[in-house]
């Protein structure tokens, strides 16, 4: 039994549908990237800009298939082993794949405002927003999750959990 009375089974089979649902959040925000990265290749405007700008634009793309390669594999797994019982292993690898995934999707879309800056405002304001992208993105994704981990086994252990 789990900390919350639930068999494995139970438990697995509700971390995996939480896991599942946690995708599907993620994959949308992919989708909408990927759509709008598609759409601006086909721009006269597009055409017309620099080497750098298409090298950014074509690893950004790389990276939004990256991530929805990594985002997707979860579920694919799920359908192609659901019968197989292998839960505990699609769990495992799973997360480590959406973590990825997230880490793409986050690159991807701070290329994406690099983009969108250099080719409005420059080089300068690309570099700028290009930071404070990825900061936040490290920050609200990552820095924060971990403090929290940390605070919630500081407060375990004084209650005695």
């Amino acid at each position: 039994m789990s900390e919350t009375g639930e068999s494995r089974d139970v438990q697995l089979a509700r971390n995996l549908s939480e896991l599942l649902g946690e995708l599907r959040v993620a994959q949308a925000g992919v989708q909408i990237l990927f759509g709008f990265l598609l759409a601006v290749v086909f721009t006269g405007p597009f055409r017309e800009t620099g080497d750098f700008e298409k090298v950014l634009h074509l690893v950004t793309v790389l990276f939004t298939a990256a991530s929805t390669a990594l985002l997707t594999a979860p579920a694919t797994w799920h359908r192609v082993l659901f019968r197989e019982g292998r839960r505990t292993e699609i769990l495992r690898v799973g997360n480590r794949m959406v973590v990825a995934g997230l880490v793409c999707l986050a690159v991807a879309i701070t290329l994406t405002v690099s983009l969108i800056a250099k080719v409005v405002y420059g080089t300068v304001v690309m570099i700028v927003l290009a930071v404070v992208t990825a900061v936040l993105f490290t920050v609200l994704w990552f820095v924060v999750p971990t403090l929290l981990r940390g605070g919630r086994a500081g407060s375990q252990r004084r209650s005695g959990t």
